[in-house]
């Protein structure tokens, strides 16, 4: 397993031992500090640990003074070419910078972002995409991890030859081989952490499924202290579905994990409504929770024994069970409002 050192990002640890962080971008005008705001604190509400916002001129560069007072969440100032967009976003209070040392006007511009970066305890989030490889390495390797990999290195050297080590690095492309691979070989070259992100994945669907993919083949061994689920669509759809991946990787801290069985047809009651009920009525709730929801005696409480609580359910009625020891059976109807009760009586937290 991979030991990452840590960094401080405004109120949040990130690398090491910390939890795993979400982190989402805002697609308002960062101008419009109103709307940004409000969805800002949406997605930290839905669980978002981090969040970015463009800064592609001195409006949006102005307007993160005024945002960072109305957010409870570190801000990231995603910054390209302009290093005075940099000097000034970390002067109204960004949390972490968002660079490519390679094309941010050159060294001396970039010694200007590191002294600024320093002097407020700014860390700068290194990022390197497929689509904006280092041209040398792209013309030696081709676009392969090793140069992705090379890539990120080099800018990496860039700001620690300037005795800048407050670095995390995100090396992204929208092959998902291509950023397991890179992600890899990385993670093998430094201690630094690791943003984890399959850009211009797609929309929800897709998206979700290719993040998902590339994630998982990653952190189980270790490699991801901070992600990203970049879709093509609403940002709050982003977080939820990070929360979900490091749930099924039993890496998130909170929340409930629903199990439930496929259909077949021994299925005597409407298993597909019923867990769709159970997990919109359980979506807040904050306890780590393993529920069962299983369509029959085979799946049963024996196959979900290893659950906090569940329902095995049987034609037009169920058995409520705890620990896989049977509680009570309830009819079909019942089933979820009796199964929501016991689960208040367990968190504590009103459903």
């Amino acid at each position: 397993m991979r030991k990452s050192r840590q960094i401080k990002v405004g109120n949040r640890i990130l690398g090491g031992s910390a939890p795993i962080l979400v982190q989402s971008m805002c697609n308002t005008d960062t101008a419009d500090v109103k709307a940004t705001c409000q969805q800002i604190n949406t997605l930290a509400q839905a669980g978002c640990d981090i969040i970015r916002v463009a800064v592609p001129d001195f409006e949006a560069a102005a307007a993160i003074r005024e945002i960072k007072k109305n957010i409870t969440i570190p801000l990231v100032a995603d910054i390209h070419f302009d290093y005075r967009l940099a000097i000034e976003a970390a002067g109204n209070g960004a949390d972490k910078i968002r660079i490519n040392p390679g094309n941010i006007g050159g060294d001396d511009k970039l010694r200007e972002v590191i002294a600024v970066c320093k002097d407020r305890n700014i860390p700068i989030r290194v990022g390197v995409n497929s689509g904006s490889l280092d041209r040398e390495l792209l013309h030696k390797y081709g676009n392969t991890p090793k140069a992705l990999a090379e890539s990120a290195m080099k800018s990496v050297g860039l700001l620690c030859d300037r005795g800048f080590e407050d670095i995390c690095i995100s090396i992204k492309s929208s092959d998902v081989f291509k950023t397991i691979s890179t992600y890899r070989l990385v993670s093998e070259m430094c201690d630094f952490p690791l943003h984890l992100g399959v850009t211009e994945a797609g929309g929800a669907e897709m998206g979700t499924i290719k993040s998902a993919a590339a994630f998982g083949a990653l952190l189980v061994d270790g490699i991801g202290d901070t992600l990203r689920v970049s879709l093509t669509d609403d940002p709050l759809k982003e977080v939820i579905a990070a929360k979900k991946i490091l749930k099924a990787l039993d890496l998130h801290t909170s929340g409930v994990n629903i199990i439930s069985c496929p259909t077949c047809g021994r299925t005597k009651v409407d298993l597909i409504s019923l867990v769709a009920e159970i997990e919109k009525r359980l979506a807040k709730v904050k306890a780590k929770l393993n529920v069962a929801v299983m369509g029959c005696a085979v799946n049963g409480p024996g196959e979900a024994r290893e659950a906090d609580i569940g329902i095995a359910c049987g034609k037009g009625e169920g058995l409520i069970f705890k620990h896989g020891e049977i509680l009570y059976k309830v009819s079909e109807n019942e089933l979820a409002d009796k199964l929501i009760e016991e689960i208040e009586k367990m968190t504590g937290e009103k459903v």
